[in-house]
């Protein structure tokens, strides 16, 4: 096993993202040189997916999986950002083909959750596995699901807020975050995470997977930096199209600054299309 960087949280039905760093994908990293970047948007195919109220939307655990009792939510929040963030890179017809259904949002939840399974066996450091335990798993891990399947056929990270925002001019991003309790009823029309008063002294509740879906406004400062506080991400959440802003909230590229050695990224890719 390579030499890791392994931090994990207290798994629960709304949160199951864990923080793992490999070395090895910084070869994969794409060093920002200065390039002007613009707003950018992708566009999921898939609606919004809810990883919670699974019996209310018909999905049986228990007919997912031997041996598996129904819950109601499952900590596959990873999975649920893949799900996102694949959609884009594909037309229906090759998802469909795949098993994902994105005219149907039960059957895509369901779908996410098969794939929540595969990268729970794809995060080798860990001791169990989905269906046995809802144990959480990775950004790293869902990638490498998704390249077993066939859906992607590389995957990169960013360590920058500049290589961020240049990732997302080719596609959309996967986001893994210290998810505070302040974060949990975003506030304002754009749901947006600055806007919560006192976030940074709310208790640490997990770690979460999400999308991020558009580089909104990009802003400069006069000596040609990025805005920080002006430059704005939007990103795609799993908690149904009831919460936020339609199922996403935004945040500055300052949030991204203060937990940056909290955060990681990973972008899935299909070069073959590119």
């Amino acid at each position: 096993m390579p030499d890791l960087t392994i931090k994990q949280y207290d798994v629960q039905p709304s949160l199951g993202r864990h923080l793992v760093l490999d070395p090895r994908t910084l070869a994969y990293r794409r060093p920002y040189t200065g390039q002007r970047l613009h707003p950018t948007e992708w566009a999921p195919k898939l609606p919004v997916l809810d990883q919670e109220n699974l019996l209310s939307q018909g999905i049986r655990t228990s007919q997912l999986a031997a041996g598996v009792e129904d819950v109601d939510a499952l900590g596959s929040c990873t999975a649920n950002a893949a799900a996102a963030a694949v959609s884009v890179l594909h037309t229906a017809d090759t998802l469909a083909d795949a098993g994902l259904d994105v005219t149907d949002p039960a059957a895509a939840e369901a779908w996410a959750i098969g794939l929540y399974s595969d990268a729970t066996r794809c995060d080798e450091w860990l001791d169990d596995s989905w269906p046995s335990d809802d144990c959480g798993s990775s950004g790293l891990g869902v990638a490498k699901a998704l390249k077993a399947r066939g859906l992607i056929d590389q995957y990169g990270t960013a360590t920058t807020a500049e290589e961020l925002c240049m990732l997302l001019q080719a596609g959309p991003v996967l986001a893994g975050l210290p998810w505070y309790e302040a974060w949990f009823e975003p506030v304002g029309r754009h749901a947006l995470l600055d806007e919560i008063p006192g976030w940074q002294s709310s208790p640490l509740a997990g770690g979460h997977e999400v999308c991020i879906t558009a580089l909104e406004h990009v802003m400069y400062r006069p000596g040609g930096d990025l805005d920080y506080p002006r430059t704005i991400l939007r990103l795609r959440n799993s908690w149904s199209s009831g919460w936020g802003d339609t199922g996403e909230f935004r945040m500055s590229l300052s949030v991204y600054q203060a937990l940056r050695d909290e955060i990681d990224l990973v972008q899935p890719r299909l070069e073959s299309i590119r």
